[in-house]
C-alpha cells in the first residue's frame, strides 16, 4: 500500500476500523461491529477498499462461539510495512526495524559523532544504512529524553544539549520518509499500550528505570499527555528522605533512589571502586554488605513509587520496563512488602507487569509512534 492509498483509505470510521484490527486482530466482524458500533453493511463498506490495498486480510477460519459456525477474522497485513525506531541517547544511536505490528527486525547501535544537530541527523542515517536502507520503510519513529512538540520539534533535550531543534524536520529531508519525533517515555508507553504486555488494558501506568526514572499514564484507553510531558517530573517524586540527593539536589528522590548511575554511584562509595549495575544486583544477592544496603534501599523505593502511582493515579496495573528491571527480578518480595506498606488493605492487589526485553523497548517504542501515526 502507498503512502497516497493509506492517506486515502484511512480516513474517519476506515481509520478507527484498520486501528482497531491492527491492535486486536485477528478479530471477527460481529468483534469489530460490536466494538466500533458499526452495521455489518457498514462494516463490509468499509473493510473492502482496505482489504483490495492489502492493508487488511482474511485471517484462517476459526469457529465463533456465539454461533457455533466457521468465521474469517480480519487482521492486518503485518508485513506489508515496515518502520524504523530510533532511541537516542547522549552517546549513542540505537535504531530496530519493526513489521506493522512493532515485531523487531534488525537493530543495530551507532555511536554519536557529536552532539551538533548536523552530526546526529548524519549518525542516524548512517543506523538507517546499517539496517538495509529506506527501500520500503513506511515511516521512522525518533525519541528523545525531553521535551517533544507537534510530532518533530525536540523543544528541550538537555542531555544533548538541545533547544528547539527541529529534528524531525532535518530527518525528512535526508530520508524522504514521514518522521515523527516523541519523548522516549511517552513512545514507550505506547508500545506497551498497542504491542505490549499492557495491550487492550484501558488503565494502567509505567514506570521505567535507566539512566534515569520515567513516568507514563494511560487513563480510559488514552495516554495521559501535556505541556509538562518531558520534563521528567515522575523522577523527582519523593520517597526517602535520608536517601542520596540527585543532580538537581533533590534527597531521596526516585532518581537518586532507583536510577542505575546513582545507584553505582552510591555504591562506589562504599566499595571503594566502579562497580557495574549487574554486578552490584550479583553482590548484593551475595549477601555483601554495602551492595545489599542500596539495592534493597532501591527495592523499597520502587515499591513505595509503585504504590503511589497506583494510588494517586488510580490505576491497578504498574508496568516495569528500561534497562533496570533487574532489580524487580531480584528483589520482588520486599518490592511488594513496600507496596503493601502504602497501599490500603481494603485497596484491590496491584499487578506488576515487567518488561525485560531491555534497551530494546526504547527503540521498539520509538517505532510504535510511527506506527501509531499512520492510525490516528
Amino acid at each position: 500500500m502507498t503512502a497516497a492509498h493509506r492517506g486515502d483509505a484511512l480516513t474517519g470510521p476506515a481509520r478507527d476500523l484498520a486501528r482497531e484490527v491492527l491492535i486486536h486482530g485477528p478479530i471477527t466482524r460481529s468483534e469489530l461491529g460490536r466494538r466500533l458500533g458499526l452495521s455489518p453493511a457498514t462494516l463490509t463498506r468499509l473493510s473492502k477498499p482496505l482489504l483490495d490495498e492489502g492493508l487488511l486480510v482474511d485471517a484462517p477460519e476459526t469457529i465463533e462461539r456465539s454461533i457455533g459456525r466457521p468465521v474469517r477474522p480480519l487482521d492486518v497485513s503485518v508485513d506489508s510495512q515496515r518502520f524504523i525506531g530510533v532511541k537516542l541517547t547522549a552517546g549513542e544511536v540505537f535504531a530496530v526495524t519493526t513489521d506493522l505490528r512493532a515485531n523487531l527486525g534488525a537493530e543495530c547501535v551507532i555511536e554519536l559523532t557529536g552532539h551538533e544537530p548536523v552530526q546526529v541527523v548524519a549518525d542516524i542515517v548512517r543506523a538507517t544504512v546499517e539496517l538495509g536502507g529506506m527501500d520500503g520503510v513506511t515511516a521512522i519513529g525518533v525519541t528523545v529524553g525531553g521535551q517533544v512538540g507537534r510530532s518533530r520539534w525536540v523543544e528541550r533535550a538537555p542531555f544533548l544539549g538541545w533547544k528547539g531543534v527541529d529534528l524531525g524536520g532535518m530527518l525528512h529531508a535526508a530520508l524522504g520518509v514521514p518522521v515523527v519525533v516523541e519523548n522516549d517515555v511517552v513512545a514507550l508507553t505506547a508500545a506497551e499500550h498497542w504491542f505490549g504486555i499492557a495491550k487492550g488494558m484501558e488503565n494502567f501506568a509505567v514506570l521505567t528505570i535507566g539512566a534515569g526514572v520515567g513516568y507514563g499514564l494511560v487513563i480510559h484507553d488514552r495516554p495521559v499527555v501535556n505541556s509538562d510531558t518531558g520534563l521528567g517530573l515522575g523522577g523527582h517524586f519523593p520517597l526517602d528522605p535520608t536517601g542520596p540527593l540527585c543532580a538537581e539536589g533533590h534527597r531521596g528522590c526516585s532518581t537518586a533512589m532507583l536510577s542505575i548511575p546513582s545507584m553505582t554511584a552510591s555504591a562506589r562509595v562504599g566499595l571503594s571502586r566502579d562497580v557495574g549495575y549487574d554486578e552490584l544486583l550479583d553482590l548484593a544477592d551475595a549477601g555483601d554488605p554495602v551492595a545489599a544496603q542500596v539495592v534493597g534501599s532501591a527495592a523499597r523505593a520502587l515499591g513505595r513509587l509503585i504504590a503511589a502511582s497506583a494510588n494517586l493515579a488510580m490505576v491497578q496495573t504498574i508496568v516495569l520496563s528500561g534497562e533496570g528491571v533487574g532489580l524487580a527480578d531480584r528483589q520482588l518480595p520486599r518490592i511488594l512488602e513496600a507496596v503493601r506498606a502504602d497501599r490500603d488493605p481494603d485497596a484491590a492487589p496491584v499487578r506488576i507487569l515487567v518488561d525485560r526485553s531491555g534497551f530494546t523497548a526504547w527503540a521498539r517504542g520509538a517505532a510504535a509512534v510511527a506506527i501509531q501515526a499512520s492510525f490516528v
